[in-house]
């Protein structure tokens, strides 16, 4: 089943609510559009909630995964619930999951991510929120799912249903040249109440990425499959190593907002109990930062390992990612601002 949960939690609201709802990775409590959802407390509440249902999603969406909630309260998947009161987890296996973020159904990855963020965001770190919503997928247990053009920021100009739409707004431009923003009010059957909040963005240039950011980003996605797939650990085939293996840490009451850490264990000398799976990695360690700022955190429980950036991302384009820090004698992780960093613990 395709998981909603987790696309709802990334993205905000729903596809059938106020399209400036703001969600975990839109910037809301962190980085605030204007649209009322509540006051500092209620906000900052609403994104640790976020953070729960996307870690659930992370574990597969199994509905008897344990995770310390930001209450502080460990809790089954089944018994943590969406603001419409349904569970978040549900699945027995992870292969009964599909994670994703966008699909051909409703507005493509990039057009949600330029209505949910302030209007004076750059497109530069509009195209990072694009890159983190991918790596939460393709990062996670079960299957991702990936709607043609996430990797190239594409844009059907804010059109929700392009069943009809035709070329002109379902246009994909593998010559990289344009990501299709911009192109004119989307048809008015399903969007026009909406054309007052489009208008004013799409005839903005500064809304509109160059190639440069086109390619930029389809390198970044290039990086983030390539992490998945040289371990595993990413990709594990049943509940029971899930439960075994994968951790989060920075939970509950006293976490950092906005920053999601999880671990993923194999066979270590101190963990003969656990079955190796990688032949390269003992220990794998991800946090995704959605703040608009760089975080530093001590994980004591991650200290004194030997923890190191991901080779994919030491020889990254990018070069914020590059500045990301492991620090072993506290177990500090330092990340950069809207960023996902991978650390390994290579086998000795």
């Amino acid at each position: 089943s395709f998981n909603d949960r987790i696309r709802d939690a990334v993205n905000g609201g729903n596809p059938f609510g106020n399209p400036l709802q703001q969600g975990f990775n839109t910037g809301l409590f962190l980085e605030p559009n204007g649209f009322y959802q509540g006051n500092e407390a209620d906000t900052r509440r609403s994104l640790a909630t976020y953070a729960d249902q996307i870690q659930i999603g992370l574990a597969g969406n199994l509905r008897d995964y344990v995770l310390i909630t930001h209450t502080g309260e460990a809790k089954e998947g089944s018994e943590i619930h969406t603001f419409d009161g349904l569970p978040v987890g549900y699945t027995s296996s992870p292969i009964e999951i599909i994670n994703y973020v966008s699909a051909h159904d409703n507005e493509t990855l990039f057009d949600v991510i330029s209505v949910k963020t302030p209007m004076n965001l750059s497109v530069d770190e509009r195209c990072r929120i694009n890159h983190l919503a991918s790596s939460m997928m393709a990062l996670s247990q079960g299957i991702p799912f990936f709607h043609a053009g996430d990797e190239i920021l594409r844009s059907k100009s804010i059109d929700r249903d392009s069943y009809n739409s035709g070329d002109w707004f379902n246009k994909l431009d593998f010559t990289y040249e344009t990501n299709n923003w911009g192109v004119g009010l989307p048809p008015s059957e399903k969007n026009e109440d909406n054309w007052p909040l489009m208008k004013p963005r799409l005839e903005n240039p500064s809304f509109k990425p160059a190639k440069g950011h086109i390619l930029a980003s389809l390198d970044s996605f290039v990086d983030i499959l390539k992490i998945r797939y040289s371990s595993p650990l990413f990709r594990l085939s049943t509940a029971s190593d899930i439960k075994q293996r994968v951790r989060f840490h920075n939970t509950g009451p006293s976490s950092v907002p906005g920053v999601i850490v999880m671990g993923i264990e194999d066979a270590r000398d101190e963990k003969p109990e656990v079955a190796q799976l990688d032949a390269n990695f003992s220990y794998v360690v991800t946090v995704f930062n959605v703040c608009p700022h760089e975080v530093s955190m001590d994980i004591p429980a991650l200290a004194s390992m030997r923890l190191e950036l991901h080779p994919v991302q030491v020889n990254s384009s990018d070069a914020l990612v590059g500045k990301s820090v492991y620090e072993a004698a506290t177990g500090r992780f330092t990340v950069p601002r809207r960023t996902v960093s991978v650390f390994v613990e290579p086998r000795c």
